[in-house]
């Protein structure tokens, strides 16, 4: 099974839909399978008194005035759910919100998402559970225990899942990666697992996509010093594109282990072995 590559452009964006377009476009070109966003509703996720205090932004100088210009409206959605149609790409959607959850099912959508911050709250689990769409969840700044609780809730109403080793620092530090958790996940729980990086550079998802992952998210950016707070642990359009190429060329190089000579090897033999005595020792 071919590692499925997710471009999550979340709100990289930053409220702009001819923005969200291009990131569309360097994802599929790059060879991504889907692009992933981010819904909140304001109200829901966020306090008053948080909304209401101060943050300078290119939207105004409060905190609502920044998470609004994030957000995009219906209207929006449907615009980048017929734009992704034609682009022949899927896209989904992290909730962070019951009514965003909501939002996303008017979409025919095939896939779900469980941001590592909503992987504790259950309520969200459940109606996401109850769709019974395949579902990624990611299992950054999460106990055993409440990783646990979360796959449970999937297997009692059978909806199909693998859990994304992740690590919520942004950017991750490559010492922190524990990339060995992706086999402990796999052995614990018995199911896929694929990885959600927001290291920089590349060479931490390499080694992920050798390791047996099924799929594998990075944030996507057109520049890593655009404003916002996602862009610092993003991969940049050639990035993108070489991280996509690569893990291809990992998948096709990784083989089956089988411990018999290639049969490419056959004729090289011959030849390098041709002062050996014996014709069985040649082909071995």
């Amino acid at each position: 099974m071919s590692i499925f590559i997710i471009a999550e452009i979340g709100i990289n964006h930053n409220g702009d839909l001819d923005l969200a377009k291009q990131l569309i476009d360097i994802a599929k070109d790059a060879g991504a399978d889907a692009v992933k966003f981010q819904k909140r509703t304001i109200d829901l996720v966020y306090s008053k008194e948080m909304l209401n205090s101060y943050r300078e932004s290119p939207w105004g100088t409060t905190q609502r005035q920044q998470k609004e210009g994030l957000e995009f409206s219906l209207k929006q959605y449907q615009e980048i759910d017929s734009y992704c149609k034609v682009q022949a790409i899927e896209w989904f959607a992290s909730a962070w919100d019951l009514e965003s959850q909501q939002f996303l099912k008017g979409f025919n959508l095939k896939y779900n998402k469980i941001a590592s911050a909503m992987l504790v709250y259950e309520p969200l689990l459940q109606m996401v559970a109850e769709e019974g769409k395949y579902t990624f969840i990611s299992t950054g700044m999460s106990t055993s225990a409440q990783i646990d609780r979360a796959v449970d809730i999937f297997c009692r109403v059978n909806c199909p899942f693998e859990l994304m080793h992740c690590v919520s620092t942004y950017p991750m530090q490559d010492e922190d990666a524990n990339l060995n958790r992706i086999n402990t996940l796999r052995e614990r729980y018995n199911c896929n697992v694929g990885y959600s990086g927001h290291e920089v550079g590349l060479a931490v998802s390499y080694a992920a996509a050798a390791m047996g992952i099924t799929s594998l998210e990075r944030h996507i950016t057109l520049d890593r010093a655009m404003y916002g707070s996602d862009q610092a642990a993003s991969v940049e359009p050639t990035g993108f594109r070489q991280l996509v190429g690569a893990v291809r060329k990992i998948e096709a190089a990784m083989g089956n282990g089988a411990l018999e000579m290639h049969p490419k090897e056959v004729t090289v033999a011959v030849k390098l072995r041709a002062h050996l005595p014996l014709e069985s020792e040649i082909l071995g």
